[in-house]
């Protein structure tokens, strides 16, 4: 299939999502979708990682994503805990895209069913208004706002079954899969786009540019010499926390996966908690530029005696600097040369004491790390002072919200980076400047999250199949 009618460039949430919508509604299209591929060892097994534990030296390995699934396809969103929010303001600003709420939640619903139709749990998460209302209060006390979002838990060991039968359906239907397989150039020649891989010249009528948070620089790169009009986007930078579950408990049991945003009193800077695990596992990542990241997982048979998230300080750059990527990677490749390879973990009392971490201090803390491939060492030699002071602030505040979190026996995993790309200047069909280019996911900034990167991709869809 060298000729087609349209190229979807990533298998993650926004490329899966265009190519359903499309293939669903229009049988008789001739679809292709590209994706890089996933590294060998770019995903640790938390079964591997936990070995040393107890706890976990018995346990039997089944089939999870980490392992049983097609190079690539997925995305690395439905790889941590499968968490789905279902509201177009969260993962995104779906509702501002559309310039709708009710259309937009109408849309998250739409995908949602579409994830439920292919093996997605029947059970959401919701809050009461009388639970939520407690929350805002809490949030209230510590300075911070208390977002209350329905969700539904996939877990991690069954994200993998829910992509592979959308897949299936999607192979059955004709559309098909180019794995391992990275995209060099795209062209424009007369009225096909000439698309240069590793595996060879593809020729397309339409193409979706939706290469996921991992290809956030690929796009720029991408936009920049084919002359998408761009604007900058910000870049989350903080750290992965890890507590003892009991601590989380009261909080998660009324929301699994909470929604906190505060504002700093010294630099007035955004920071806001991200991907909850209740009982679940701090991950390594390695990026394909040889650095290293932390992430978090949760499943739905294995359970840790801890939970873990993300707390992430949102940096925007302007003149004269205003690539966040760049500064970003610089960030993560000084963590990942003080780590060794490896990514940095302290308790929160050393950070304060202005002493890095060993692992005999580790030792005598009454939490266990989920992630041992790491080296303990001092996050401020890593990151820079502002998002640090940002981190220790929020921590200090959010105990109001969460009792016994602001502990000198806290976990602190670094670097945790969120890139999303710069923004791509799109119409209400999310199509670029360029006839028939149209994108969508995190990679062009669109979303930063399953339910609304999937969204652009419908979206991206809808306006395909309005020109054809």
């Amino acid at each position: 299939m060298r000729e087609v009618d349209v190229a979807i460039i990533g298998a993650g949430p926004a490329g899966l999502f265009s190519a359903y919508e499309l293939i669903s509604r229009n049988s008789g299209l001739k679809i292709i979708v590209f994706d890089k591929g996933v590294r060998p060892g770019e995903r640790k097994c938390p079964l591997i990682q936990a070995q040393r534990s107890s706890e976990w030296k018995n346990t039997d390995c089944f089939k999870c994503s980490v392992c049983h699934v097609m190079e690539g396809v997925g995305g690395a969103g439905f790889f941590s805990s499968g968490i789905i929010n279902l509201r177009p303001d969260v993962g995104g600003d779906l509702d501002k895209l559309i310039g709708s709420w009710s259309v937009a939640e109408d849309l998250i619903k739409y995908i949602d069913s579409i994830l439920v139709k292919f093996g997605a749990p029947d059970s959401v998460y919701s809050i009461s208004e009388e639970q939520s209302k407690r929350l805002e209060r809490l949030s209230a006390r510590a300075g911070a706002k208390f977002i209350p979002t329905p969700q539904r838990h996939i877990g991690s060991e069954n994200t993998v079954y829910v992509i592979e039968n959308l897949v299936k359906y999607l192979e059955n239907k004709g559309v098909y899969f180019s794995t391992s397989n990275y995209v060099e150039d795209i062209v424009r020649e007369d009225n096909l786009f000439k698309i240069k891989s590793v595996r060879g010249v593809f020729y397309s009528k339409f193409v979706i540019l939706a290469p996921g948070r991992s290809g956030a620089e690929w796009f720029r790169d991408i936009a920049l010499k084919m002359g998408i009009e761009i604007e900058p986007g910000p870049l989350d930078i903080g750290v992965r926390v890890e507590i003892p579950s009991y601590i989380a408990e009261p909080i998660t049991r009324i929301v699994r996966d909470p929604k906190f945003i505060l504002y700093t009193r010294v630099y007035d800077d955004k920071v806001r908690t991200f991907c909850f695990n209740p009982n679940g596992f701090v991950i390594q990542e390695t990026y394909s530029d040889g650095t290293v990241g932390v992430n978090g997982e949760s499943y739905v048979k294995m359970r840790s005696r801890n939970s873990n998230f993300a707390l992430l300080v949102t940096v925007k750059l302007t003149d004269p600097l205003e690539d966040t990527i760049a500064y970003g990677k610089k960030i993560a490749c000084l963590s990942t040369k003080l780590g060794g390879g490896k990514p940095i973990i302290q308790r929160l009392g050393d950070l304060l004491a202005g002493r890095r971490s060993t692992w005999d201090r580790i030792a005598r803390s009454s939490i266990e790390p989920t992630l041992r491939n790491v080296t303990p060492g001092d996050i401020s030699m890593a990151l820079p002072y502002r998002i640090v002071a940002n981190i220790i602030e929020a921590l200090e505040r959010l105990d109001t919200i969460i009792p016994g979190l602001y502990s000198q026996q806290t976990l602190l995993y670094t670097p945790e980076i969120k890139y999303y790309s710069v923004k791509a200047r799109v119409n209400k069909d999310l199509e670029t400047n360029i006839d028939n280019l149209f994108v969508a996911g995190d990679g062009a900034g669109l979303s930063r999250g399953i339910n609304t990167a999937a969204a652009t991709g419908v979206i991206a869809a809808r306006g395909i199949l309005n020109k054809l």
